[in-house]
């Protein structure tokens, strides 16, 4: 079958689409996947093979190109794009077997993420400056990210009707539009209470808006300051270790884990699909026991 580069453009549009509107993908994702399959589509081109035509020899040779130019998660990330279009195609009926079928699954080493110890946590959570009103919401965002493990997406997204103060609950919808419900403890309840009554109206400065984290524009907090906050807060807390969002959301499960919490709670307050995700928790508290002991026993 003859395919032209307007016709592969547009079968690439369609993969996109139905990557946000039928698998609810999360934008940042829908961005790495497309750019994936741009550089796959551009190394058929120069062959002269269209996408409904590609072979396994044609992904193999793909995926050998890349080697030595992009990291190994990289490469296994775009192997993943590359079988989820090839799903779409044969669903779609423009091919009835796919090329990746036989194809393994790039093996990452599993690496243990950083954590904060209890200490370095409370150090993190008390700098903000509470008697203005950025410190109000920088302390009520790192409180809430800490008491809920959120990720940082589901944190900026969140909106007024996302938050019940009185039951203790924060709603959120996570990767696959799956929506779950997580436990906030008393203090993140305050802070929050303490942001919403004194510092978010000042910030929001006479504008309307549903979204509960605020910039210092008035705007919608974005990922990106987020990042620059928390990053700020490590330093002028003197924590050697590079702070980001993702070092609270791993750190609320680590220390859930380490305080005996079940493994398939800790799967549901951090909304993971598969549970196997949530194991490596289980290396992290058993690594800490190890250093534990080393340090204290008698005779290590």
């Amino acid at each position: 079958m003859t395919f032209d580069k307007d016709q592969t453009h547009i079968l690439a549009d369609q993969f996109i689409n139905h990557l946000r509107v039928e698998k609810g993908l999360a934008d940042n994702t829908i961005q790495s996947y497309s750019r994936d399959l741009i550089r796959f589509l551009g190394y058929l081109d120069n062959k002269g093979v269209s996408p409904v035509d590609a072979t396994r020899r044609d992904i193999t040779g793909y995926i050998e190109s890349l080697e030595g130019s992009l990291s190994l998660r990289s490469i296994a990330r775009g192997v993943s794009a590359l079988k989820m279009f090839f799903r779409f195609l044969i669903n779609d009926g423009r091919i009835t077997e796919s090329p990746t079928r036989l194809l393994e699954s790039i093996k990452l080493p599993r690496k243990l993420p950083d954590i904060l110890s209890g200490e370095e946590v409370d150090l993190l959570l008390s700098r903000p400056d509470t008697s203005n009103n950025l410190g109000l919401r920088d302390r009520a965002m790192l409180e809430l990210l800490y008491a809920t493990g959120l990720r940082v997406s589901e944190l900026i997204g969140l909106r007024l009707v996302n938050i019940n103060l009185e039951a203790g609950f924060v709603r959120t919808i996570g990767k696959g539009n799956k929506e779950r419900m997580v436990p906030m403890g008393d203090k993140a309840r305050e802070a929050l209470k303490s942001y919403i009554r004194d510092g978010r109206g000042v910030l929001l400065k006479g504008r309307s808006s549903q979204s509960l984290f605020i910039n210092s524009r008035g705007g919608q907090m974005s990922r990106q300051g987020f990042w620059k906050i928390i990053g700020k807060y490590g330093i002028i807390a003197g924590i050697k270790k590079r702070i980001t969002p993702h070092s609270l959301r791993h750190s609320f499960a680590s220390h859930l884990l380490e305080g005996g919490a079940d493994l398939r709670s800790v799967q549901v307050m951090l909304g993971h699909a598969d549970i196997s995700t949530t194991q490596i928790y289980t290396h992290i508290s058993r690594e800490r026991l190890k250093q534990v002991h080393e340090k204290f026993h008698p005779r290590p």
